[in-house]
This record gives structure tokens, sequence and C-alpha cells, in this order.
């Protein structure tokens, strides 16, 4: 009889924790942090907001910021209104880094997209690493150099890499922390047609 109880027991905590963990939080499912933490049943591109509020939330307009590249040349995030933008942000010494460049190398080929990926260069433990892995792996698309975190801190960037897909209005339409395959680059351009 006991063995029967326990048994029942268990059944319903499972029950429980499988309604708890396919549950959209209290703040819906627009409060996740990210895709990976949705569960499978809210892991579908959220609809995009018409706000005009500056964030770093699927709807909202991409925070502006202005930065070097790695060749010394300014930009602006403004500068590429118009276009559609993949923002990345990475670091030379993060293996899943170095796995999805190659893919996106591709992906900025392949499509009518402007990658800019921007280098955790304060967290580098040398300079020149940069420039070192950018020659390695052949990428031609823009290197952005967040020398003093600013662009990290101001898109709340923790794990890395992270990217951030932006339509031609200057809003986010997709947002990523962990790597991208080079088809769910082509899936989340895609979507923004």
């Amino acid at each position: 009889m006991l063995k029967k109880i326990i048994l029942y027991f268990a059944l319903v905590g499972m029950l429980a924790w499988v309604v708890y963990d396919y549950s959209p939080p209290p703040g819906g499912i627009a409060s996740y942090e990210n895709n990976a933490e949705r569960p499978p049943a809210a892991q579908e591109t959220m609809a995009v907001a018409n706000s005009e509020e500056v964030g770093v939330q699927v709807g909202d307009v991409a925070p502006d910021f202005e930065i070097t590249t790695l060749e010394g040349e300014t930009v602006k995030l403004s500068d590429y209104r118009g276009e559609r933008v993949m923002l990345n942000f990475w670091a030379t010494w993060c293996p899943p880094c170095r796995a999805e460049m190659p893919a996106m190398q591709q992906f900025y080929e392949e499509h009518d997209v402007t990658v800019l990926a921007v280098n955790l260069t304060d967290t580098e433990t040398n300079p020149k690493n940069a420039a070192d892995f950018v020659s390695a792996y052949d990428l031609t698309f823009p290197i952005l150099m967040d020398k003093e975190a600013e662009v990290s801190t101001l898109y709340r960037i923790k794990p890395i890499p992270a990217s951030f897909m932006i339509d031609e209005s200057g809003r986010i339409q997709y947002r990523s922390y962990g790597a991208m395959t080079y088809e769910m680059m082509v899936e989340e351009l895609e979507k923004m047609e």
C-alpha cells in the first residue's frame, strides 16, 4: 500500500512539473529572457509590437550606439537604418562563437543582410586576438570593437554568443542567446521580408 501512495505522489508531482514547465511566466511569454528558456510551446516567434520604446526585447527599437570597427572607422547602428541587420556579440575565447562564425560568414555572403559582429574586446587576453581571429576565419563583415563594454552593457549581454535580428526600421524582430546555425539565421531573416 505504501508503494502505491508513493507512486501516486510521484505521478502527481511529475504532472505538476509538466504543467509548471509548459506554462508561461506571470508576465506572459514576452517576459522570458531568451528563446532557449521558453518551454517548447512558447518558442514560436513572438508578435512584434509597434511601440517606439527603445530596448532589447523583441518588438523594441534597438538601442543606437557608436563604436569603432577593427579598421578604426567609427560607425553607428543607426547608419544601417533601411537595412536588415544581424547584430552579434562574441569573443575569440568563446567556443560557441568560434563554431557559429563560418555560418555567419556564409549568411553574410549569400543574403541581403548586414552582419555587425561586436567583439567583447574588454574580455580578450590580447587586443590583437580579434584581428588574428578575423584573418584565420576569413571574415569579411564588419567587426566592431567594444573596448569599454559599453555596447554589451547597453544590450545586457551576459552569455555569448548573443544575436539580434533587426529589421529595416530598427526594430528587434528576434534575439538569441547561444550559437545560431546557418539555417536559423536564414529562417529569421526570411521572417523579416
